[in-house]
């Protein structure tokens, strides 16, 4: 009796095989830690691009390590009213007996992800699993609020806005499809910001999107 003995295939593997990659994102932006009477209107959105750089960690290349570098631009639409003044800035929540088309905080962010990176890749299929999660550092290059009514539009350069922040990131999906998220360590605004009735003004975000990597 003769037993036959399949072969199995080795694994496919390629020292010089890598997953640097082009992303693109877009997300609905959340607010945390508001006061009571602030409410989050219309669509807050975010979107962000950037390159990450791969260093995989482990022989098959499956576990790595990202650092990129990106831009993003995201937008906070509130009733939460600021007003230039010479005194600085100041804070009101809008009532509901206010109308008005447009009310925003709106952020551009040079960014810095680091990522501890595993997917189930391998160097001759592109369709695979990932799981990519770490922190996003990011520095404010440029913040407005900005109030639009039917009559006039007050546009001004916040400087109460955090200029550095950060939190942690976690990516996760199947092929070019993914889901993002985002999760603010600190607040939008610097410490000590408060509306004219005292109440400390706190907005952590919190973003959940989709993510597209690009090879």
């Amino acid at each position: 009796m003769r037993t036959i003995a399949q072969e199995q295939e080795a694994p496919v593997w390629d020292s010089s095989y890598l997953e640097d990659q082009f992303y693109v994102g877009l997300t609905y932006n959340f607010l945390l830690d508001i006061p009571e009477d602030i409410t989050q209107q219309n669509f807050s959105y975010g979107l962000q691009t950037g390159f990450i750089k791969d260093i995989p960690i482990n022989a098959s290349r499956t576990n790595a390590i990202g650092i990129g570098l990106g831009y993003a631009v995201n937008s906070y639409y509130t009733n939460l009213r600021a007003i230039e003044t010479a005194d600085g800035i100041q804070y009101s929540v809008l009532n509901n007996d206010v109308s008005f088309r447009r009310n925003k905080v709106e952020t551009h962010l040079i960014e810095m992800p680091i990522e501890l990176r595993w997917r189930n890749s391998n160097v001759t299929s592109h369709r695979f699993w990932r799981v990519y999660t770490g922190v996003k550092l990011s520095y404010v290059v440029g913040g407005r609020s900005k109030f639009v009514t039917n009559e006039f539009k007050d546009s001004f350069y916040n400087t109460d806005i955090r200029s550095f922040q950060y939190g942690i990131t976690l990516n996760f999906g199947y092929n070019t499809f993914n889901i993002h998220t985002y999760y603010a360590l600190n607040n939008l605004f610097n410490n000590g910001i408060s509306i004219t009735d005292g109440d400390t003004i706190g907005l952590r975000p919190l973003r959940i999107g989709v993510i597209f990597y690009i090879l």
